[in-house]
């Protein structure tokens, strides 16, 4: 290098001010900078005490523990995005811009996953409204099953002949469900038929008598057996009597039995359908 250029670097050198270079840029930015390790630190500690304040309180409140995991992480994320937001913004970095991009990027993602938010909502719903619970026997979404699992994005159904189906949660929450296992008790609903030239007096009194003599059959509310309709080719009877719910298809499928071979042992006929057929005979 020249001389005459290494003079003149010396000459600038010489006449920079330490002191007031210290004073303006170093001592500014490195307070910005501890300040903003403090709020991040200290941030995310309370942070970490919130969540952990809020689980506990969900979990004496005997809120869900799928839901309580999720609620959890999703509060710390939220949380946890301000707490940089502020550290940034001590660092004079314009957070307005971040912010904006963050809503951006938001929205992009929620549409894209518009089916999986919409069974995750459903997810949390099912969870804290609980329309049933693991065992419970439901309809929903088109399909019959009991409950095995209740997922944030699916739940999980096992049909009676032992086949998994595992439904979206969307489906679920967004139709009717029919819960079979809630209440305590269940009325099962029976039609038998005699011909018409049977005894309707006895037929009752024998459909009675089956109930009666059924321990399962609850006395309150007290079974019903009545004359329901007068068909083609029967007489009708409504038999319908209320059980535990434990007991509904035992008692459905033994009362059948047990309403046919009393009916052929005391002469009581169960027609098939029929059709009687006049003939004009007139010329």
């Amino acid at each position: 290098m020249p001389e005459d250029k290494i003079t003149e670097t010396l000459s600038m050198v010489q006449k920079i001010d330490i002191q007031q270079l210290t004073e303006a840029y170093v001592i500014p930015w490195g307070i910005n900078i501890v300040m903003a390790l403090a709020i991040f630190i200290i941030g995310k500690m309370v942070v970490g005490i919130l969540v952990r304040i809020a689980k506990k309180l969900m979990t004496k409140a005997k809120v869900d523990a799928i839901l309580v995991n999720f609620i959890g992480s999703i509060v710390s994320t939220v949380l946890l995005l301000f707490v940089v937001v502020a550290a940034l913004d001590q660092l004079g970095v314009d957070t307005t811009s971040l912010i904006a991009l963050i809503g951006a990027a938001g929205l992009a993602i929620g549409l894209a996953l518009q089916g999986t938010l919409q069974n995750l909502a459903s997810g949390v719903m099912l969870i804290i409204f609980r329309p049933f619970n693991d065992g419970n026997y439901v309809e929903a979404a088109g399909v019959a099953g009991i409950i095995e699992k209740i997922g944030i994005f699916t739940t999980t159904m096992r049909t009676g002949d032992n086949r998994e189906i595992i439904v979206p949660n969307g489906e679920i929450f967004g139709g009717t469900i029919t819960n079979y296992s809630k209440r305590d008790t269940r009325r099962v609903d029976m039609v038998f038929g005699i011909g018409y030239g049977d005894d309707i007096k006895a037929a009752k009194d024998i459909l009675n008598r089956i109930l009666q003599e059924d321990e399962r059959v609850l006395k309150d509310p007290a079974p019903l057996v009545a004359v329901a309709e007068l068909g083609d080719s029967s007489v009708n009877f409504n038999v319908r009597p209320w059980v535990k719910t434990g007991d509904y298809w035992n008692v459905y499928f033994d009362t059948h039995e047990k309403v046919k071979l009393t009916f052929d042992a005391e002469g009581i006929t169960i027609p098939y359908p029929q059709m009687d057929v006049h003939t004009d005979q007139a010329a």
